[in-house]
């Protein structure tokens, strides 16, 4: 058996990421964002915020939120993971994973679903729409470890 992949048959295309989007987003029950805001504040929802630093620097935070980098986001959510957060209690959660836009966040969540996560998706339009629907966001300023968002620690930070 070679280890190389084959080439592929003349004609045959490959879906590109636009397909590919299509494809995961099918098999995900993504949110609005006030449906994601009544969840997370009914306590059914863990809210993951996979957004870069600089964008949540300038934009914000959703209060409740937990950031996650998206580098770490299996690591720190699969239940069994000897990196995971005390909130990944099991493969039942309800996670909406929240990226700028609402693209990168579907990947995601489609990641957290092949760990075994069957309830994870994420929100429609991502933090811009959340924005745009006037939920609360607070500056990163007002943000700590004793506030109602919190950066989770770096896989290097714990050990």
């Amino acid at each position: 058996m070679s280890e190389h992949p084959r080439p592929e048959a003349p004609g045959a295309e490959r879906p590109g990421i636009e397909g590919h989007l299509e494809r995961v987003r099918a098999g995900l029950d993504r949110v609005q964002p006030h449906a994601a805001h009544s969840a997370s504040e009914s306590g059914t929802t863990l809210l993951i915020d996979i957004r870069y630093q600089a964008l949540r620097e300038r934009d914000g935070l959703i209060p409740g939120a937990l950031v996650v980098e998206r580098n770490e986001l299996e690591w720190r959510l699969d239940p069994r993971g000897s990196h995971r957060l005390p909130q990944a209690t099991g493969h039942d959660l309800h996670v909406v994973v929240i990226c700028n836009e609402g693209y990168a966040s579907s990947l995601a969540a489609s990641s957290l679903k092949d760990l075994g996560l069957h309830r994870a998706t994420d929100l429609v339009g991502g933090f811009q729409a959340w924005r745009a629907a006037g939920l609360p966001v607070v500056p990163v300023t007002e943000s700590g470890p004793s506030s109602a968002s919190w950066r989770a620690p770096s896989i290097a930070e714990v050990h």
